[in-house]
């Protein structure tokens, strides 16, 4: 069996530098890189970040539904996305934000984090928003399999704050319960647990313990949304080594020369490096 996510996830950092590259197929990117918005589109952008930076980038981060959104043709062009980055080095983190109940979340933790499957990721994103307990299905077959799970805690989203910020009759609120319920999960392992969160790098004080978590820290925001490194140092402090901050229209904009993107990408990794 393959080492745990969160042993392969420092390796990784280590030799490729703290950063995650969002491979977003953003209808407007597309019209920008100038390439038709259909599944043949989709597929010369997918390929060409995958080209320009499966082999330097530390994690790909595709966003599913913008595959999706090209039915079957654009789910085969995602596939190829997944195998095609894991085969250069690249660990791969598959934005799907699924969270369900029961048998149907056991089937999304089968699509995405089971051994063979064609959509099998490195780790995936979940939405905790049922209840932690929701996902156990997944937590359990990305244990089995070596691979790892994002739990959204606290988005940048204005309406996540509604939700998130929302305090319990123990003055919690709802984010540091889903902070400690995934600090339990990691509890004892090393180098870091394979129970990951996401924390907006723009969100400022966000008022979270993160000091127990033992797990890394997914941080979108960075660039186009407004965050640089010093924000992500103000925003997580002494957990700022265990942050994996994420970048995509900052270093997708510079597309379609791959030599122009995988460029773009390590100004930007060797920026964070240097602010750690």
């Amino acid at each position: 069996m393959r080492a745990p996510f969160g042993a392969r996830l420092t390796e990784s950092v280590a030799a490729r530098g703290p950063l995650c590259v969002g491979i977003d197929p953003h209808p407007g990117l597309l019209d920008a890189w100038g390439l038709p918005r259909d599944a043949a589109g989709l597929e010369r952008f997918a390929l060409t970040c995958v080209e320009a930076l499966a082999g330097d980038i530390a994690v790909l981060k595709p966003q599913s539904a913008f595959f999706e959104a090209y039915g079957s043709r654009g789910i085969a062009v995602l596939e190829r996305v997944i195998a095609e980055a894991r085969a250069a080095g690249a660990l791969v983190l598959l934005d799907v934000k699924r969270g369900d109940i029961g048998s149907t979340m056991a089937a999304y933790a089968q699509a995405y984090l089971g051994e063979g499957s064609p959509l099998a990721a490195d780790a995936v994103t979940l939405s905790p928003y049922l209840g932690f307990g929701s996902l156990a299905p997944a937590l359990d077959e990305a244990a089995r399999t070596g691979c790892g799970v994002f739990v959204l805690a606290m988005t940048s989203n204005k309406e996540g704050a509604a939700v998130q910020r929302a305090v319990d009759e123990h003055g919690r609120t709802v984010a540091q319960t889903l902070v400690d319920e995934a600090a339990a999960c990691n509890s004892g392992a090393t180098p870091l647990g394979g129970v990951g969160l996401v924390v907006g790098a723009t969100i400022g004080d966000s008022g979270l313990d993160l000091s127990r978590l033992n797990g890394p820290i997914l941080a979108p925001g960075l660039g186009a949304q407004g965050a640089g490194p010093a924000d992500l140092a103000r925003v997580f402090g002494p957990s700022l080594r265990h942050v994996l901050p994420t970048s995509s229209r900052d270093v997708l904009a510079h597309g379609p020369n791959p030599e122009a993107l995988r460029g773009s990408a390590l100004r930007v990794r060797d920026s964070l490096a240097a602010a750690r």
